[in-house]
């Protein structure tokens, strides 16, 4: 399953220096790379590494590439390296993926009233409600559950175990991992004389194109109107989305997120791991806001956000906190002291 570098540069673009015809057969980090390989240089601080792999093609920047000469390969010259190498990674994942025939597992429990496309792969176990639509290229595989009046877009993944559920839709190209679940109702509840009541969730979830959902991500249905993930959203592992959210397109957020129902954020945002979202609050576009991050209040201007106090001792800790619980008593002391201060010199 080799291909010659020269049919990967004209596919993907690209300057390449070298021999076309030269084969690879995969994609390797530097340090494993040997002379069947093409491997990749996105961080300055690896040109070293780089002058000394085996690897039959670097790719590189146009800086790294006048930077290094010692490394005696072909190279492919661009101007995102990293960017180029996951294009090249896809292209290898799709050579050695081997090809899966259209149709439905004999073990399938698919609605009458839903409409399969002929092209779709439906895997062993997978039950498919009433009136669900799954479009052309679809692969449903094992142990899915598609709930009524769901729509799944053309060329849309579900690993085994997703559970997509009543009137949720997403666009193509989509790719849900493993025990993901979508459209479980939202938090709502009033609270009458000390106890809850249930307040029906009565949305959905709307999901665009080309969005990746992470394994055991969770996101809500709106109690009246929808939640929103906008196309090329990209959510890790382990995330919550409350009900009502909107993310913005392109948004990215790591592993253990957590978003509160009705906050509203922006296109081009980026989310470290853990941090929390509180409710009803609006986040503007390309926000990047720092792993382990509580954000309490809305932000209006892009940029980057830390809220996190820096890691000390148990005991050091505890006395930064006395400290800060003591903040207001000693603001009221220096403004006393500013004041005899200032009468003094009178």
């Amino acid at each position: 399953m080799s291909t010659r570098l020269g049919d990967l540069v004209e596919r993907l673009g690209g300057r390449l220096i070298g021999n076309a015809d030269q084969t690879v057969v995969g994609i390797a980090p530097l340090s494993d790379a040997d002379s069947s390989h093409i491997t990749f240089l996105s961080n300055p601080k690896l040109r070293t590494q780089a002058a000394q792999t085996k690897a039959a093609c670097l790719i590189l920047s146009e800086k790294d590439h006048e930077a290094i000469a010692d490394f005696a390969g072909a190279r492919i010259v661009t101007a995102n390296p990293y960017a180029y190498f996951a294009h090249v990674a896809q292209f290898f994942a799709t050579l050695h993926t081997p090809a899966r025939s259209p149709g439905a597992h004999a073990t399938a429990v698919i609605s009458p009233s839903a409409r399969v496309a002929a092209s779709a792969v439906v895997g062993a176990h997978v039950f498919i409600d009433d009136g669900a639509v799954v479009e052309d290229d679809c692969t449903i595989e094992a142990g899915c559950v598609l709930g009524r009046n769901v729509r799944v877009g053309k060329g849309t993944l579900f690993h085994p175990r997703v559970t997509f559920l009543d009137g949720c839709s997403i666009g193509q190209r989509g790719i849900i991992h493993s025990g993901a679940v979508i459209g479980a109702d939202g938090f709502g509840f009033a609270n009458e004389s000390g106890k809850w009541v249930k307040i029906p969730q009565t949305g959905a979830v709307r999901i665009g194109d080309d969005v990746e959902i992470g394994a055991n991500t969770t996101i809500d249905r709106g109690a009246l109107a929808d939640t929103i993930i906008e196309e090329g959203v990209k959510l890790d592992n382990q995330i919550q989305i409350g009900h009502n959210c909107h993310i913005g397109a392109h948004t990215a957020m790591a592993g253990c997120v957590g978003v509160a129902g009705s906050a509203i954020i922006g296109k081009y945002c980026t989310f470290g791991g853990a941090a929390m979202i509180l409710g009803h609050l609006t986040i503007a576009d390309k926000v990047h806001i720092s792993s382990g991050s509580l954000v309490s209040r809305s932000i209006s201007e892009p940029g980057q956000y830390t809220g996190i106090y820096p890691l000390a001792k148990n005991a050091d800790w505890e006395k930064s906190a006395v400290i800060v619980r003591n903040l207001s008593s000693m603001r009221e002391k220096i403004r006393d002291l500013e004041k005899t201060i200032q009468s003094l010199g009178e």
